[in-house]
């Protein structure tokens, strides 16, 4: 659709009755309105307040809105022509729609999370150049729990019984699941989501989605919407699913890896030598995401939960080193020549906002080019005992190193960096208020 009159038509089309519009705040949560199709072609504007964006996820006040408008004031959404997309779960014919928000005169707003991939974006169309991302996406089927006290239990499939071991790439494993994932896929295929390969994890009711390759906002859309999709096919089959880093005690965390490449106006990938191998850009690329993604791990990790992947023995990366087909490095190049050269960032998990993270990626490649910095040797062999531990240990220590770091500062905008730290930092102090039954279990008695 190129026009909005497009878009009408798409509607009366599918018989819409019925629009989301949609925006993602700073977790990823799906924000907006819901309105009549026939209200919504003639809307003169949808408004939110600006404070929307830097909602917390456990809903609290922040103590801080210095970021934004002291008078509330309101965004104004429009609609991205290209990312309107059917709602197949609904009851009656819905559409859902991302928007991009604007303020009063007609600019992007620096806090809406699209409009940090897009400012990204912008520095390498500068440049003359596309990047492309393929985002893998872990998560876990669970049973159903209402109890947040209780630990979460591993889902039971068609045999009735639940998993009790690995079941890494199984393909009857996820079998188990098959009539969950059917609808999966068909609510996928009527929303335009390019969903590729489905594996089973390491962990018990752990999977893992493949997106096809392609441009980076349209990827952060599909992941985004991905997500909210994923959840309603686990309900309707009496499941839940769920994207925390680390949701079960003993297993496995989950990731989001982004394999990412640049294309040049020719469509040439960048990151291809003039002998077929690794190029100079790819090297300075892996050098920027060597030095920055220590000081972007908050929008890779996000959460207080999303530290408890990088523990000893996680089979996630502690540092950022780089190699050829090794998966213990923090940053995984898969082949060594060939058109399809690229690089993995494995360090995301799989809760983070899949814009920030990919402007987060994007944005530590992109200052690693226009600096031309080098990376260190690839590493052979196992990469988890290499070296000293770089990646943060905690959501504060990342806060900290993001804060200090005026390459990304500068990229992202004071504003944004200032609203996400506020909102992540109340999100830690509203965790460090619950006591934990290991505090109780270890130090009741004992201190």
């Amino acid at each position: 659709m190129t026009n909005f009159n497009g878009l009408k038509a798409w509607l009366k089309e599918h018989k819409i009755t019925e629009v989301e519009c949609v925006v993602s705040d700073l977790t990823g949560i799906a924000r907006g309105k819901i309105m009549p199709a026939s209200k919504f072609c003639d809307d003169a504007g949808i408004r939110l307040p600006e404070g929307v964006l830097v909602s917390t996820v456990t809903g609290d006040y922040l103590d801080d809105y210095s970021m934004i408008d002291p008078a509330e004031i309101d965004v104004y959404l429009r609609p991205d022509l290209n990312a309107a997309h059917l709602l197949p779960w609904a009851s009656e014919p819905t559409a859902q729609i991302i928007h991009d928000c604007y303020d009063i005169n007609g600019e992007l707003v620096d806090l809406a999370p699209r409009t940090i991939l897009r400012k990204v974006l912008k520095l390498y169309l500068d440049m003359g150049l596309t990047p492309i991302v393929a985002p893998e996406a872990e998560f876990y089927l669970t049973q159903r729990s209402l109890n947040p006290d209780s630990p979460l239990q591993p889902p039971v499939g068609r045999t009735g019984r639940a998993e009790t071991g690995r079941q890494s790439y199984s393909i009857d494993a996820v079998n188990e699941f098959d009539p969950l994932f059917e609808d999966v896929y068909d609510y996928c295929e009527a929303q335009n989501l390019d969903v590729e390969t489905l594996i089973h994890e390491e962990g018990l009711g752990q999977m893992e989605i493949n997106f096809r390759h392609g441009e980076a906002l349209s990827l952060a859309d599909q992941v985004f919407l991905f997500k909210r999709t994923l959840r309603e096919a686990a309900l309707k089959h009496d499941l839940s699913a769920t994207f925390m880093a680390k949701p079960l005690q003993n297993q496995a965390g989950s990731s989001m890896h982004i394999h990412q490449s640049v294309l040049n106006a020719k469509g040439d990938n960048i990151f291809v030598g003039e002998d077929g191998g690794v190029s100079e850009a790819l090297k300075h690329y892996i050098g920027g995401l060597q030095k920055y993604t220590k000081a972007a791990t908050a929008l890779f990790a996000p959460n207080v939960n999303s530290y408890r992947r990088f523990l000893k023995d996680e089979s996630a990366p502690v540092n950022m080193h780089w190699g050829f087909d090794n998966r213990t490095v923090g940053l995984r190049v898969p082949e060594k020549t060939g058109p399809n050269l690229r690089v993995e960032n494995r360090v995301g998990g799989a809760d983070a906002n899949p814009y920030l993270a990919m402007a987060a990626t994007l944005a530590c490649g992109y200052l690693g080019m226009k600096e031309k910095l080098e990376p260190s040797a690839p590493v052979e062999g196992s990469a988890y005992d290499k070296g000293t531990r770089e990646l943060p240990r905690s959501l504060t220590e990342a806060l900290i190193q993001l804060d200090r770091c005026e390459p990304l500062r500068e990229i992202f905008g004071d504003r944004f960096v200032k609203a996400y730290l506020t909102v992540k930092e109340k999100e830690n102090d509203n965790f460090m208020q619950v006591i934990s039954s290991w505090e109780r279990e270890y130090l009741l008695l004992s201190v």
